[in-house]
């Protein structure tokens, strides 16, 4: 009799009970490695030359920005502070040095610069671009060509396009700062002082107090830097406004390098050639197709252009760059940071085919600025 035998099945392997614990382990080994990570980037920002560098670029990228107060949680509250001084100091001493203007003379009250200038179009456009930044580049061969605008109505500034249509220019760019309470203000209020046509429209310092100006002479000639009414008077100024720092004086950069450069931001600068050429950066920021330039940068870009002086302007959220074409019509030709596309400002340089016809009136005449509040709408 022929014997069976039956095996006994085998159940199937129970599913490890190390798995759990598993998991748990390389959580636990990538938190630590995680941990591990963040303190040697604490202690690269905190405690080399290089973390240093990169701390103090992210707080002055922060200064320029609505959010300034948080830069003292990249380098506490009294570097804060120190740094906010600091670049006080620096851009005084910038605006001490003498300008020696070198444009070549032209005739007082002129409409133009000669057969040569002429000969040219009123303005073009080229793009410009460096490491981690874009934008253009406005040239206008005529400095005689240029007009501060400002605003027609009172309580509120104007778009730079808006200026444009109503004043008939053909390009323009934003231009001097104003009382901005909170980063929201009405675009209305300048700071420092506004000159359009060779009338003061506005002034907010004693007639003998040094301001900082960037302007244009009746001969075309771009002044920047700290002067009294008085002394703008007497060098023939007929188109400013207030802004800082210098950049470009006598053909010499005074930015020593891209730590000293206020951090990343869109920019407006403004510069002249020997031969009299102006150049306005329009330098897009705070995006993805271009994070901001420093002040060194676009100090670079003017002097690789030929630029014997420029200054910077007010830039940010009012950076702008509009022109006027036959086909398109107004329009923004850069990218602003704004959602908005264009902020309410209180000034502007516009260019004009015939500037001498233009006639812009005095919004601030008899008003007392002083009992104005530029944070209402």
């Amino acid at each position: 009799m022929a014997l069976h035998f039956r095996l006994p099945l085998r159940r199937p392997p129970a599913p490890a009970r190390s798995r759990p614990r598993g998991l748990r382990a390389n959580a636990l080994r990538a938190a630590l490695a995680l941990a591990l990570l963040a303190a040697g980037v604490a202690v690269w920002l905190w405690a080399t030359p290089s973390g240093a560098r990169l701390r103090y670029l992210a707080a002055d990228t922060l200064i320029t920005t609505q959010h300034r107060h948080w830069a003292k949680y990249v380098i506490g509250e009294a570097a804060l502070r120190e740094r906010l001084a600091e670049y006080e100091r620096r851009f005084d001493a910038m605006a001490r040095e003498s300008l020696r203007p070198v444009v070549p003379e032209r005739p007082a009250g002129g409409s133009g610069t000669g057969a040569d200038k002429a000969a040219e179009p009123l303005y073009r456009i080229e793009d410009v671009s460096g490491e981690g930044w874009s934008g253009k580049l406005l040239i206008v061969p005529d400095p005689l060509s240029i007009r501060i605008g400002v605003p027609s109505a009172i309580g509120r500034g104007e778009k730079v396009s808006r200026m444009m249509q109503r004043l008939g220019a053909v390009a323009g760019v934003n231009g001097g700062g104003f009382s901005d309470p909170n980063w929201s203000g009405n675009g209305f209020k300048p700071t420092g002082i506004v000159m359009s046509g060779g009338e003061v429209f506005y002034n907010d310092a004693d007639p003998e107090d040094e301001i900082d100006v960037v302007g244009f002479t009746d001969r075309g000639a771009l002044i920047v830097g700290q002067y009294t009414l008085s002394e703008l008077q007497r060098m023939g100024v007929r188109e400013a406004v207030s802004f800082r720092p210098r950049l470009i004086v006598n053909g010499k950069g005074l930015v020593e390098s891209d730590e000293d450069g206020w951090g990343l931001a869109p920019r407006t600068a403004v510069a002249q050639t020997e031969d009299g050429t102006v150049l306005f950066a329009v330098i897009d920021g705070r995006q993805t197709h271009s994070v901001g330039a420093t002040l060194y940068d676009v100090q670079q870009l003017f002097l690789d252009r030929g630029a014997v002086v420029a200054a910077n302007l007010d830039g940010g959220a009012s950076t702008v760059l509009v022109t006027r074409d036959a086909e398109a019509g107004y329009r923004i030709v850069n990218q602003p940071a704004t959602t908005e596309g264009e902020r309410y400002l209180p000034t502007a340089f516009l260019v004009f085919p015939q500037p001498q016809l233009v006639r812009i009136a005095n919004v601030w005449e008899g008003l007392d600025m002083e009992r104005f509040d530029p944070s209402k709408w």
